[in-house]
C-alpha cells in the first residue's frame, strides 16, 4: 500500500476516534447534545465576546493569546467535525469555546466576560453555564436585557 494511502487511513481513523470521543464527552456531561446545540445558536454573540476579550489589554497576555487562537480556529474552514454535520458539526466548536472560556474565567475571573457580553441576559446565562460559572446572570447589573 502506498504511503499516502496509509496516511489517509490514519487521518480518517483519527477523525473518527475524535468524533466518537466528542460524542462520549457530550453525552456524559449530563446535558446531552441539546446544551451544545443551544450554545451554537449563540455563536455570533460568542464570537463578538471572544473578539472583545482578545482586545482587552487588562487581561493577561496568555489569556489574550488563547482567545486569538480560538478566533483563528472558529474562522478556519478546518474543524474537528465539519460544520455541515447536523448538531455535532457546531457542537465541537461550542465545546472548544466552552473550554477556552473556562480557562479565561479561571485566569481572569468572570467580570470581563460579563462586561464584554454583547447579547441578551439569557444568552449570557447560557455562556456562563458553559464556562462553568455559577450564579444568575439576570441578577447582575452588567447583563443587558435588550442586548448590546
Amino acid at each position: 500500500m502506498p504511503w499516502w494511502a496509509d496516511l489517509l487511513i490514519s487521518l480518517g481513523a483519527a477523525v473518527l476516534v475524535t468524533w466518537v470521543a466528542l460524542i462520549v464527552v457530550l453525552l456524559r456531561s449530563g446535558r446531552g447534545l441539546g446544551g451544545f446545540a443551544e450554545a451554537a445558536r449563540l455563536l455570533p454573540d460568542v464570537v463578538r465576546l471572544v473578539s472583545r476579550l482578545a482586545r482587552d489589554g487588562s487581561l493577561p497576555r496568555g489569556v489574550r493569546i488563547r482567545l486569538w487562537l480560538l478566533l483563528g480556529y472558529l474562522a478556519s474552514p478546518i474543524d474537528i467535525v465539519p460544520d455541515f454535520v447536523p448538531v455535532i458539526g457546531y457542537a465541537d466548536d461550542a465545546l472548544i469555546v466552552a473550554l477556552t472560556l473556562r480557562s479565561v474565567v479561571r485566569a481572569a475571573g468572570s467580570e470581563p466576560l460579563d462586561r464584554h457580553w454583547p447579547g441578551t441576559a439569557d444568552g449570557l446565562a447560557v455562556v456562563r453555564r458553559l464556562a462553568g460559572i455559577s450564579g444568575d446572570a439576570a441578577a447582575m447589573p452588567e447583563a443587558r436585557p435588550g442586548g448590546g
